[in-house]
């Protein structure tokens, strides 16, 4: 097969050449190559597929319905690779949920799907991360709730299994009572604030852990510029941290919850307006390691609800390449190869997985994106639900 009249756009910029491939193999670059399967892409990207670390089934559900769906809405944003995370109804913190979870992704073959356990059970005792890492699993989940002793015994695990750690940094004594940002924004509408320091004290508190054990940790959902700042000396340091953020707390603000929209209540909170700015400041100045989607869906029941009721959390995985290239491209922010760093290239090294450049050699894992095209985002569970986003995924 060939692919002809590409822009070819990985990590390392855009070239317009033509690509042979045989066998689900990248063989041969060069122009005007003939093959008796010729698709010709008329001028739009031909991209590595997008990684997305952080996604969440339908009301955190894990069922092989949900699973299905996930897969579907993947694809449409050209997402060719998740990590379904651990803290769902169940959770993946034991042999029989992850076999259950694993007989659930099996038949999925457009897209890879893999798994991460969570480390803490219910009862806040550890699961036994070291039967679940030799079963299949990519990743340790934990949340910062958990004590400083149960924290350092996960650390060990995972430098034991030379293995990312996940976490989520947050302080379950300030998060209880509060349902977005505290602020300006949340005192005007009398709803309980989070503090950004929930965060903050706990990114500290795990870089030193990191420091001190040699591990990797993938800081998830950062909100706060200063948890970016402390996270970015860190690396500067030497210390193997780095910081996912979602595209929605780059391009919305606790603004966004005004008039009660319960799209916009997500988890974390969206920031302050300020420092919406400031994270996109460190966006372009490269200290943000991987972009997701931050794809949370809910059912209606569990959304039109009053604010305070409402589940966390939005959808955004079936827009995810239009919302990233529309927002952050288009806009002028980064550019295309710096957006697959981000969104393929980082996220995948996280999981011991190697993407975001098409190569000979390279697995043809890729999608194609007509910016001249436009995608209109039709959930109404998306915070971006009628909006017209510039570009459209396209099969191959």
């Amino acid at each position: 097969m060939v692919i002809s009249n590409a822009v070819v756009c990985d990590i390392h910029g855009e070239k317009n050449v033509d690509v042979r491939i045989e066998g689900g193999v990248v063989v041969e670059f060069g122009k005007n190559l003939q093959d008796e399967n010729i698709l010709d892409a008329h001028g739009a990207y031909l991209l590595p597929s997008l990684v997305d670390t952080n996604v969440r089934l339908l009301d955190s559900n894990l069922n092989a319905k949900n699973i299905e769906s996930i897969a579907k809405e993947a694809r449409r944003g050209g997402v060719g690779h998740i990590v379904l995370n651990a803290d769902s109804s169940p959770a993946i913190d034991d042999e029989v949920v992850l076999e259950f979870a694993q007989n659930g992704i099996k038949n999925i073959d457009d897209i890879t799907i893999d798994l991460m356990l969570n480390t803490l059970k219910d009862d806040m005792t550890l699961s036994n991360i070291a039967i679940l890492l030799k079963k299949g699993v990519v990743a340790p989940y934990m949340s910062t709730i958990a004590k400083n002793n149960l924290a350092i015994k996960i650390a060990e695990y995972a430098q034991m299994y030379n293995v990312t750690l996940f976490c989520k940094a947050e302080d379950n004594s300030l998060i209880n009572a509060g349902v977005m940002l505290e602020g300006d924004v949340s005192s005007r509408l009398g709803l309980a604030g989070i503090p950004e320091l929930s965060e903050v004290l706990h990114v500290s508190r795990m870089i030193e852990i990191a420091r001190y054990f040699n591990i990797k940790i993938l800081f998830k959902a950062i909100a706060s510029p200063r948890s970016v700042e402390l996270i970015s000396k860190a690396k500067q340091e030497g210390v193997a941290v780095s910081c996912e953020v979602s595209i929605h707390h780059l391009i919305n603000c606790d603004e966004k919850c005004e008039g009660f929209n319960t799209l916009a209540k997500l988890d974390p909170p969206l920031a302050s307006k300020e420092n919406m700015l400031q994270l996109q400041q460190a966006l372009k100045s490269g200290e943000i390691d991987v972009l997701t989607a931050l794809h949370q869906p809910s059912s209606p029941v569990n959304k039109e609800v009053a604010f305070y009721d409402a589940a966390y959390g939005c959808e955004a995985l079936g827009e995810a390449l239009p919302l990233y290239y529309t927002k952050l491209v288009k806009s002028g922010i980064i550019s295309m190869s710096e957006l697959l760093v981000m969104t393929s290239k980082n996220p995948s090294s996280c999981i011991s997985a190697h993407k975001g450049v098409i190569e000979v050699g390279a697995q043809a894992d890729f999608i194609l994106f007509d910016a001249q095209s436009t995608t209109v985002v039709e959930s109404v569970g998306s915070l971006y639900s009628g909006e017209t986003l510039v570009g459209a995924v396209r099969t191959i």
